[in-house]
């Protein structure tokens, strides 16, 4: 629950500071005294988006913060996940800059709207008088059930899995469309990897097709060279050989005279060793060398393949055709393997579809189950609000489809008077039965809806005397299980009280700003009074007020 708020520079509040007991709490103020001001000021708190209209003071900041006990509620885990330290007195608070630049912290961690709004829906719901409108809404209506039913988990188990449902059905129609689009492009992918795939080639096969051309088409050139080396190695007359043989004889000679002879004889001869090897290697690949019209032949239109395949696809070497034969190769692939991937997308969707029929079973049994119970409920609370002809009916018909709630359409039907068949709630007039008839529902779902807190703004629209005291009594009994904040013009429910807090204005020479008071016994007479005989209050009024409160 909330145990304190403060509000700053909001715009007709400079400084604002309350403490807040539980029970029922009720505010009260004359019209425009600045009730709605402090209801907006508490919706920043919630996460509600604000601009600088609402700063009083433009050179100075806006803050509100609210600190919660929520030691009752095992909401660790919400803070678990959002990285934030768990206290049991958390702090909440929203500053809005001049600039308009707007921060939320929880417990002086700082926080994004979204999370803020997780975490504060989990702890204050206020109700404004435009919200009786949400009994029109069929999500209204089946939240109200589904918490009576008490189906949150179930809720939240089949919501996870029909987003992955509708999920799925997407990533299929994609899979479908672009498996009808690409199988047009089949032919022509398993043309281009047939091109290559014909071709056979090699790793490093052009590099040593262009050496073996070159050599081929040099042959005579080669082979007249090698012949000419021969020749002057070794030819009758002075050749290379015959001289070094002629150098090792003469080294001989000098043995006994040059002790270097030994080295200079050894060296030579290791020459004329190497020239002789030369000699005979190159005489045996002159004669292995033949001239090779065919090879060559067949080289150059190897190479024209290879030159022709790398200009059609633009690239610069066969590394680059066997990335394109490998691209080709999986787009091929990936375009046969859609019917697969298209029947194994069915599958998961059918077992979507089975766990979804699953909980949704389980959602309507749950739904059936709670409906009678929560219309006598219902019922009952509104024949004590004075509406004794009243009917009120839950009606669960069936979908074919899945919905966000599963396959039960859910519609609250009503009736005030006698004789009259009960209809959709749109059909209701009245502005005093939609706001005893909001409140019911929430009475009824506050024990199922562990929620700490709930402000009412003026849930007493359109009612007064009795039904406004037993209106009142119901805030009261409501305010056993959770903390009520009710503000009200009505002075029986004001009277009904554990904590009274009066709005009022002030007005300053050059400003009018609203303040916030705890009124004491004495000041609850009084403000009682006035809510019944207005500004000039009478001894009458006094003693009305006093029979109201119980304190006569």
């Amino acid at each position: 629950m909330i145990t304190s708020l403060v509000i700053q520079n909001y715009a007709l509040i400079d400084n604002l500071n309350i403490d807040i007991n539980g029970g029922l709490s009720i505010i009260t103020g004359e019209t425009g005294a600045g009730k709605s001001i402090i209801l907006g000021a508490m919706s920043l708190i919630q996460g509600q988006r604000a601009d600088t209209n609402i700063i009083g003071d433009v050179s100075k900041k806006c803050l509100v913060e609210a600190i919660f006990d929520i030691s009752d509620y095992n909401l660790q885990d919400i803070f678990k996940q959002n990285d934030i330290e768990y206290f049991e007195k958390t702090i909440i608070r929203r500053e809005i800059s001049p600039e308009g630049r707007s921060r939320a912290f929880v417990n002086d961690t700082p926080v994004n709207l979204s999370t803020l709004k997780e975490i504060t829906e989990k702890l204050i719901d206020i109700h404004s008088q435009h919200d009786n409108l949400d009994l029109n809404s069929t999500v209204f209506q089946t939240e109200a059930l589904d918490s009576f039913a008490k189906n949150k988990e179930i809720i939240i188990n089949y919501q996870i899995t029909f987003n992955k449902f509708k999920s799925l059905k997407t990533e299929l129609n994609e899979l479908i469309q672009k498996s009808e689009k690409e199988k047009k492009d089949f032919d022509y992918f398993q043309f281009q990897f047939d091109q290559i795939e014909k071709a056979e080639l090699k790793e490093g096969e052009e590099e040593e097709l262009e050496k073996e051309q070159k050599q081929l088409s040099h042959i005579e050139e080669i082979k007249k060279n090698l012949s000419k080396i021969n020749y002057l190695l070794n030819n009758d007359e002075n050749s290379a050989l015959d001289l070094l043989k002629e150098a090792v004889k003469s080294a001989e000679n000098i043995f006994d005279y040059l002790p270097k002879a030994n080295e200079i004889h050894s060296r030579i001869s290791t020459a004329l060793i190497d020239l002789q090897d030369l000699t005979n290697e190159t005489e045996i690949i002159n004669n292995d060398l033949e001239l090779e019209p065919d090879r060559l032949e067949f080289i150059n239109s190897r190479l024209e393949t290879i030159f022709n395949l790398k200009r059609k696809f633009n690239v610069s070497d066969i590394q680059e055709l066997f990335k394109l034969k490998e691209d080709f190769a999986q787009k091929l692939e990936q375009i046969s393997s859609y019917d697969l991937q298209i029947e194994n997308k069915k599958t998961e969707i059918e077992n979507c579809r089975k766990q979804l029929s699953e909980f949704s079973a389980q959602l309507n049994k749950n739904r059936l189950n709670s409906k009678k119970t929560f219309e006598e409920k219902i019922i009952y609370i509104l024949e004590n609000l004075g509406m004794p002809n009243i009917k009120f009916v839950v009606q669960i018909q069936n979908t074919e489809d899945f919905t966000i709630y599963g396959t039960d359409h859910i519609s609250f039907l009503f009736s005030a008077n006698k004789n009259s068949e009960a209809q959709p709630i749109t059909k209701i007039a009245s502005g005093g039965e939609l706001s005893r008839l909001m409140l019911a529902i929430k009475y009824v779902i506050s024990k199922s809806k562990t929620l700490p807190t709930i402000i009412f703004d003026e849930i007493d629209t359109g009612i007064s005397g009795e039904i406004a005291a037993k209106m009142g009594a119901l805030l009261n009994k409501m305010s056993e299980n959770i903390q009520i904040i009710n503000i009200t013009h009505l002075p029986q429910i004001a009277a009904n009280g554990k904590n009274h807090y009066m709005v009022y204005k002030k007005e300053e020479t050059d400003k009018t700003s609203t303040h916030i008071k705890k009124l004491t016994n004495e000041e609850r007479i009084t403000e009682i009074a006035k809510m019944l005989s207005g500004t000039n209050i009478s001894e009458s009024a006094i003693m009305n007020a006093k029979e109201l409160l119980k304190i006569l």
